[in-house]
């Protein structure tokens, strides 16, 4: 996967990651790194599920009608797995 911005994927990856997730652990989305995961992928999509619905739901509670439709236009081109993962990678990080 090619980093084309900051390290991250792209612009909208990069800046909701900043702006609505900095500082959070999967641990705030209910994912324990502890648990038995059947693999890991399962946690990465199980985590980017959670991140995407967190994020979906703060902008949905804040904007309505023309920006609804451009804050939509732009969360569809986040990198919700690569956002779980860089919060995977960095709670390991933590732990070790």
């Amino acid at each position: 996967m090619s980093k084309g911005y900051n390290g991250w994927s792209n612009y909208e990856t990069w800046r909701i990651n900043l702006e609505m997730l900095d500082g959070m652990t999967p641990e705030d989305f209910g994912i324990d790194l502890s648990d038995d995961f059947a693999n890991e992928t399962h946690m990465v999509e199980a985590l980017s599920e959670a991140v995407e619905g967190h994020v979906g739901y703060i902008i949905e509670e804040q904007a309505e009608g023309f920006a609804l439709d451009l804050a939509n236009s732009f969360l569809a081109r986040v990198d919700w797995a690569e956002i779980a993962e860089h919060m995977i990678e960095d709670a390991i990080a933590e732990l070790v």
